[in-house]
C-alpha cells in the first residue's frame, strides 16, 4: 500500500527543481501511507511531477519502486494498491508473446506492462484488486486517473489557481493538495450538510469546492491543462445489481453455499500473497470470523488475528473473538484498551482522516490498527459482507415498517404523521415513560416517538431507507447560508425498479455508505498505521456472485446473512457465532457528557461558531444543551460538528505548509 501525488503546470511557469520541491512536498503529507520510500518523475519540458510513497509489501526490492516506467517507456505509473491476480496476468502477457524483460516480481510493474500491451482499460479490467493510480501517457501527453471497483482506495483531484498559474492536482489524501495555494480555506456548504447527515462527504464531491474524487470503477483523462476532463466507467456496481451478476443464480441453495466457498477462498488465497507479515481482524462477528476460517484452512502456521476490547460490555466483543480464535486454533491478539486510551486518540483524528469524517467507529478502528501494526504489515478484514449480504439489522426493519406502511393510503398516512407531530411533547414523554426507560447512550422516548413519526409521513421504502441512514433529518438546518438546494439527493437506477426494497437498501449502502464511510474509514485508519487492510468480501468475482443471489439466500426467518451463516458453520460451531449484531462503535454520546466535555465545549461555543461561520450556533446551542440535559441524545449528530470544528484548527497548519512551500 502506498500514497501518490503529483500535478501538471504550465511549463515555464515553475524551475525544475521548484517543481520537484513541490512534488517532494505533496508527498512528505502521505509518509504514513507509504514510510519505506519516497520517489519522484517530472518532466518539466512538459509540465508534469509525479510522486509516490512506498510501503513495500510485494518484492521489497528497487524493481518495484516507483514512480515507474513502462517497459516501452510510453507510460509512467504512479500506483497505490495490491493487484492479487498480477501472476495470472504475466503468464497471460507471455502466453500471448508480449513479455517484457522483466526487472523484478511486484505487481506495479505487472501492471505497467499490461497497460503497455493492452491499454490502460483492457488491463484495469482484467484485474483481482484495490488500486488507485495516476498514469501519465508520454505519447498522448495525457494523464489518467483510475480507481479500484469497490473505491478501496481514495483518489482526490482538481483544480488550483487561474491562467499562467492554473495546475491540475491529485493526490491519494487531501493533505498532499493543500502545499498549492489556492484551496485553502475554501468549503462546499453542500459538501457540509452531508457531513452532517451522513457523517461523511460522500460521491464525487469534497469539502472543497473544485476538488472531487474519483469515483470507483472510474477512470478520468486529463488531456492538457485547457482540455476538458473526460470519465470513463470500465465497471458499474449498479450495473452488476441492476442484471444480478448478469447471471442470476438458479441453482440449489446447497450448490450456491459451495460456489461461494469457492470463490471466498480463491479470493482469501489471493489476498494471502504477500512478502511481509500477514494477519487479520477478528470481531468475533460473522464476517470477520469467516475470512479467519479461509485464511486458516489455507494456512500452513496458525494465522495472526487482532481484536480490541473494551471495559464497557455493551461495545465489548472481544470475548466472541477470543472463542472463535481458539476454535480455529490461530495465534491470537487481544488488547483491552480502557477510557483514556480511547480519549487520547481524539486529537489526533483530523490529521488522520484529514477529510472531515465524523463516524465514531472510527476511533476504535484507528487503536485496531495501530495494535496490529505492531506485528504484521498487512491484515485481512470482513468488510463488505454486510452490505452484499443484508447484515444491517435496518434491511429487515425497513422491510417490515414498508410493508406495514403500504397498507395504508399515503393521505391517510401524512395525515396521522401530522396529528403525531401535533401532540405535545409533554404529553408524549408521559406516555412513553413507563414504557421506554431512559438509557445511556440511547434516545429518549420523546426523541425515539419523534423519529417514528417521521417515518409514518415516509413516501416510499426509498425514501424511509433515506432517513433511517440520516443522522440529520434536515442537516440544511444547522449550516450557515445552505439552501435547500445543497441536500444531495440520491436516487437509484431506474434498472432497480421492481427490486425488493431490502434490495434497493442494500444497493444504496453498497455505493454510499460502504464506499463513502466504511472504506474510507478504514483506510485512513489503516494507512495511519502504515498498515495495508484487504477485504477478500470485495473481490468483483465475490461481488457479482452475491448481486447473482435471491433475496432468500441473503435474508431468512428474520436474519441477515444467511449463505454466510450456513458457510461459517462449516468450519465454526453456530453457538459461536449466532448472537445478535454488535456494531464497533464507540459511546460518544456519553463521552461528550463525561471526559470530552471541556473539549467539545470550548468547540461548539457560541463564540467560536459565530467565528468560525460555517453552522448555525442557536442550533448547535439547543442541541448540546438538550444533549447535557439528557433531554435528547444528539452525540452523533454534535460529533459530525465537533469533527469539522476540529479539522478548521488542522487548517491552519495547512495554510502555513502551502504558504512555507510556494
Amino acid at each position: 500500500m502506498c500514497g501518490l501525488a503529483g500535478f501538471l503546470y504550465r511549463p515555464g511557469v515553475l524551475e525544475a527543481d521548484r517543481a520537484v520541491a513541490l512534488g517532494t512536498a505533496m508527498t512528505d503529507r502521505l509518509n504514513h501511507r507509504g514510510p519505506d520510500a519516497d520517489g519522484h518523475w517530472s518532466d518539466p519540458e512538459l509540465g508534469i511531477v509525479l510522486g509516490h510513497r512506498r510501503l513495500s509489501i510485494l518484492d521489497l526490492s528497487e524493481a518495484g519502486a516507483q514512480p515507474f516506467v513502462s517497459p516501452s517507456g510510453r507510460y509512467v505509473l504512479s500506483y497505490n494498491g495490491e493487484i492479487y491476480n498480477h501472476a495470472v496476468i504475466r503468464r497471460a502477457l507471455e502466453e500471448a508473446g508480449a513479455t517484457p524483460a522483466w526487472r523484478g516480481t511486484s505487481d506495479t510493474e505487472t501492471l505497467a506492462a499490461a497497460i503497455d500491451i493492452w491499454g490502460i482499460e483492457e488491463a484495469v479490467s482484467r484485474t483481482v484488486g484495490m488500486f488507485a493510480f495516476a498514469l501519465w501517457d508520454r505519447e498522448r501527453r495525457t494523464l489518467s486517473l483510475c480507481r479500484d471497483r469497490a473505491g478501496e482506495k481514495p483518489l482526490y483531484w482538481g483544480w488550483t489557481g487561474t491562467g499562467r498559474e492554473r495546475r491540475l492536482v491529485f493526490a491519494s489524501q487531501l493533505s498532499a493538495l493543500w502545499v498549492h495555494p489556492g484551496i485553502r480555506g475554501e468549503i462546499d456548504r453542500s459538501a457540509l450538510v452531508e457531513l452532517l447527515r451522513h457523517r461523511c462527504v460522500g460521491g464525487a464531491r469534497s469539502i472543497h469546492p473544485g476538488i472531487r474524487k474519483v469515483l470507483p470503477g472510474t477512470i478520468v483523462t486529463i488531456d492538457g491543462l485547457d482540455g476538458e476532463p473526460s470519465e470513463t466507467r470500465y465497471w458499474s456496481l449498479m450495473k452488476v445489481l441492476a442484471t444480478r451478476g448478469g447471471d442470476p443464480w438458479k441453482g440449489s441453495q446447497e450448490d450456491a453455499i459451495d460456489a461461494l466457498e469457492v470463490l471466498l477462498l480463491d479470493a482469501v488465497g489471493g489476498q494471502m500473497i504477500s512478502d511481509v507479515p500477514l494477519g487479520a481482524f477478528l470481531s468475533g462477528g460473522i464476517d470477520s470470523s469467516l475470512a479467519v476460517a479461509l485464511m486458516q484452512r489455507l494456512a500452513d502456521c496458525p494465522v495472526r488475528t487482532f481484536s480490541i476490547g473494551f471495559d464497557v460490555p455493551r461495545f465489548d466483543e472481544a470475548p466472541f473473538a477470543r472463542d472463535v480464535a481458539e476454535h480455529l486454533g490461530t495465534e491470537h491478539t487481544e488488547v483491552y484498551v480502557g477510557e483514556r486510551e480511547l480519549l487520547d486518540i481524539v486529537p489526533a483524528l483530523p490529521n488522520m482522516f484529514d477529510e472531515p469524517f465524523a463516524d465514531a467507529s472510527q476511533i476504535p478502528t484507528a487503536l485496531l490498527a495501530r495494535i496490529t501494526r505492531k506485528q504484521v504489515t498487512v491484515a485481512l478484514s470482513g468488510d463488505g459482507g454486510d452490505e452484499f449480504f443484508g447484515g444491517y439489522d435496518r434491511y429487515r426493519q425497513g422491510a417490515a415498517l414498508t410493508t406495514w406502511l403500504d397498507r395504508l393510503p399515503l393521505g391517510l398516512r401524512m395525515a396521522l404523521a401530522r396529528g403525531a407531530r401535533a401532540v405535545p411533547d409533554a404529553v408524549v414523554g408521559a406516555m412513553l415513560a413507563p414504557l421506554r426507560p431512559a438509557r445511556e447512550g440511547k434516545e429518549p422516548g420523546l426523541q425515539w416517538a419523534r423519529r417514528m413519526g417521521r417515518y409514518l409521513g415516509s413516501p416510499s421504502g426509498d425514501a424511509l431507507h433515506r432517513d433511517l441512514v440520516s443522522f440529520w433529518r434536515d442537516p440544511v438546518s444547522g449550516v450557515r447560508g445552505a439552501g435547500p438546494a445543497d441536500d444531495p439527493a440520491r436516487t437509484l437506477p431506474s434498472a432497480l425498479d421492481g427490486f425488493a426494497i431490502e434490495e434497493r437498501m442494500m444497493a444504496d449502502d453498497l455505493r454510499a455508505f460502504m464506499v463513502d464511510d466504511i472504506l474510507a474509514k478504514v483506510d485512513r485508519a489503516t494507512m495511519a498505521a502504515s498498515l495495508e487492510s484487504r477485504a477478500p468480501f470485495l473481490d468483483h468475482r465475490v461481488m457479482s456472485f452475491a448481486a447473482s443471489l435471491p433475496l432468500e439466500l441473503k435474508i431468512r426467518d428474520g436474519k441477515g446473512k444467511w449463505i454466510l451463516r450456513e458457510l461459517l458453520a462449516r468450519y465454526v460451531p453456530r453457538a459461536l457465532f449466532e448472537r445478535p449484531k454488535m456494531g464497533f462503535e464507540a459511546p460518544i454520546g456519553a463521552w461528550i457528557r463525561g471526559p470530552l466535555k471541556p473539549w467539545a465545549s470550548d468547540l461548539l461555543s457560541h463564540d467560536r461558531l459565530v467565528r468560525t461561520g460555517h453552522f448555525e450556533p442557536d442550533v448547535i446551542e439547543a442541541m448540546w444543551h438538550d444533549h447535557q440535559e439528557h433531554r435528547a441524545e444528539w452525540g452523533h449528530q454534535l460529533w459530525s460538528v465537533l469533527m469539522f470544528e476540529s479539522w478548521l484548527d488542522q487548517a491552519q497548519v495547512r495554510d502555513q505548509v502551502a504558504e512555507r512551500v510556494d
